[in-house]
C-alpha cells in the first residue's frame, strides 16, 4: 500500500521544453531500479509544464528516494532546463488504486 508521496511542478525555459521531455523521460530506468519507490511518473501538463509525483510505502523509501540519483539529477540539470525553483512537497496518500 503507498501512504506517502512526493510532487514537483516544473516549467521548462523557453526553448528548452523537448529536452526537459527527454530527461525527465530518460529518469524512468533509475526510478524503476528504486526498490522503494511504488508508483513514479513524469508527467507534461502543457507546452512548458511537468510535474513529477510518486509514492511510497513509509518514510524511509520516500527518504531514500529524496537522496537518490533521481532527485540529485533533477537538481544538477535544473538551473538549465527549469525556469521555475524546484519545490518538492510532500504528501499523504489518504486513498490509492493501483492495479
Amino acid at each position: 500500500m503507498v501512504h506517502l508521496a512526493l510532487s514537483v511542478r516544473l516549467e521548462a525555459k523557453p526553448g528548452k521544453e523537448e529536452e526537459a521531455a527527454a530527461f525527465l523521460s530518460g529518469a524512468l530506468p533509475l526510478a524503476q531500479a528504486e526498490q522503494g519507490t511504488v508508483v513514479w511518473f513524469a508527467l507534461r501538463l502543457g507546452p512548458s509544464t511537468f510535474a513529477i509525483f510518486d509514492a511510497f510505502a513509509d518514510e524511509p523509501a520516500r527518504q531514500a528516494h529524496l537522496s537518490g540519483q533521481i532527485a540529485a539529477a533533477l537538481m544538477k540539470k535544473a538551473p538549465e532546463l527549469f525556469s521555475n525553483t524546484i519545490q518538492i512537497e510532500k504528501a499523504d496518500i489518504l486513498a490509492a488504486k493501483l492495479s
